[in-house]
């Protein structure tokens, strides 16, 4: 957050204070490009030795499984340096430890126990991975604590402090017990600090930039913030009910936390999540550790074309403050998706000015041909992948490299795969590569039946190798290294 922004946030905090208990949460509306839909970014152009897509930007047709084209897999300006696994989650972190020896982490599954036969193999947990030579990682160990056995989304890395935590989640959404690694010392063997349950329910989660707290947030009613000043003895030192919070992440300075909200049931209008979207609060009491202390909602962000917020990412361009956040899935929730899971609104990506946490406004899209709802509610729902609630064209994760004026930034888009995009404009971004490795249905054992790409996780990045970190559910670990120019993007 730029300095002049956090000057606005504590001016604002006193203002809204009273404005909040008069009238409640101030709430403003992002739109949809002028009211219309919005439109998916302008295609990558593929160069040397890339095997594009054969149809529109982001779809595996069934056809290209009946000729077998999809064997090859469809890659634009990319290509695999290194393949690791059959399976994977929702994170990917990189590290360097005090030694100097680069690691990866990645959890194994979705939700335990889908994967169990192949975890058999590999390990059931947080997969650590010595990546020193990029073309050859080497399983070093597996974490299988117990968050680190089912930590759902909540695996974060906090590389100032070099720990690594998660709770256990979901399962609606079990007791959320905290893991608390050190990675510091020695990467490639974690050491486990805590097991404890202070995290009351998990799901998602959050880090302060100090690596001091641990936020859980369970997507039905709660939110924690946890005291990791010893990260052997986390202390609980807030409890937020009647919040449906997702994903939380935090200004540079930390007083600020951009919470992506899935929003409520509406018995009006039937909705099961209406108005989901961004929630920005102002935490810096807590952070403090002023006695009592409780978050301030700022700002409530919502815009038509939502499905299910999963995070928003920080980060500056050119001396102003952003988000990029993701929706995940297609809007299931709604009346209108309730009614065809498989033509439900695709809320896919966006990127979100946060000058001022009162007034943040939509800036751009990020979204490919395949969301938009004439393609969406077409033909491509037979194919393998698409029609599954859970899986399907949508979005799910996405990072940037650095936090300071990144000029790309990678998405997990689920059935399309790792996608890349230009955001050096921020106004006007661009998809500038891709990878997707789809897998044939019942190519392994598993439930549900593996179909087509399911790429769920958040990137990491090598910046100096010009490479990108991802797991597919449904095929492992990628290391991707970004071809014809591409690459510059990461300097």
């Amino acid at each position: 957050m730029s300095g002049r922004a956090r000057t606005r946030t504590r001016l604002a905090v006193s203002v809204l204070a009273a404005g909040l208990v008069m009238g409640g949460t101030m709430a403003v509306t992002g739109q949809a490009q002028g009211g219309r839909e919005p439109q998916p970014v302008p295609r990558a152009d593929c160069g040397k030795g890339s095997r594009p897509e054969t149809g529109i930007q982001g779809r595996v047709p069934a056809s290209d499984y009946a000729s077998g084209r999809v064997d090859r897999g469809y890659r634009c300006n990319a290509r695999a340096l290194a393949h690791v696994g059959k399976t994977g989650g929702f994170k990917v972190h990189r590290y360097v430890d005090a030694k100097g020896q680069t690691c990866a982490f990645y959890d194994s599954t979705l939700v335990f126990p889908r994967d169990l036969v192949y975890n058999l193999t590999s390990g059931i947990g947080v997969v650590v991975l010595a990546m020193d030579n990029p073309r050859k990682p080497r399983q070093t160990t597996v974490l299988t604590s117990p968050a680190m056995v089912s930590p759902h989304e909540s695996l974060l890395l906090n590389k100032k402090r070099g720990l690594l935590a998660a709770t256990l989640g979901t399962a609606l959404t079990y007791p959320g017990v905290l893991d608390v690694y050190d990675v510091k010392t020695d990467c490639r063997h974690p050491k486990l600090l805590s097991s404890t349950p202070s995290g009351l329910l998990g799901h998602e989660s959050g880090f302060a930039p100090d690596g001091k707290t641990f936020w859980t947030a369970s997507t039905v009613g709660t939110l924690v913030a946890i005291d990791l000043a010893n990260p052997r003895s986390p202390v609980p030192i807030m409890v937020q009910s009647g919040v449906s919070y997702h994903g939380l992440r935090f200004s540079a300075d930390g007083d600020t936390m951009y919470a992506a909200d899935i929003g409520r049931p509406d018995l009006g209008t039937l909705d099961l999540a209406s108005n989901a979207g961004l929630d920005i609060l102002d935490v810096s009491k807590v952070h403090d550790r002023v006695p009592g202390a409780v978050t301030t909602v700022l700002s409530e962000l919502r815009w038509p074309d939502a499905s299910i917020p999963q995070s928003a990412d920080p980060f500056t361009q050119d001396g102003h403050d952003y988000v990029l956040e993701m929706d995940e899935y297609a809007d299931q929730f709604s009346l209108k998706g309730l009614a065809d899971m498989r033509n439900a609104p695709v809320g896919a990506g966006r990127i979100i000015n946060v000058d001022d946490p009162r007034n943040p406004f939509v800036v751009s899209q990020l979204r490919l041909e395949v969301h938009q709802a004439d393609v969406h509610g077409g033909e491509q729902r037979d194919d393998p992948g698409a029609s599954f609630p859970a899986q399907g064209y949508a979005g799910h994760y996405c990072s940037v490299p650095r936090a300071n004026d990144p000029k790309i930034a990678g998405c997990s888009m689920i059935v399309s795969g790792l996608r890349l995009f230009d955001i050096s404009d921020v106004k006007h971004p661009r998809e500038v590569a891709y990878f997707n490795k789809p897998q044939r249905p019942g190519s392994r054992p598993t439930f549900p039946d593996v179909a087509g790409a399911y790429a769920m996780s958040a990137p990491a990045w090598d910046r100096k190798r010009g490479s990108v970190w991802y797991t597919d559910a449904n095929s492992g670990f990628y290391n991707v290294k970004l071809t014809n120019g591409v690459a510059e993007l990461l300097r």
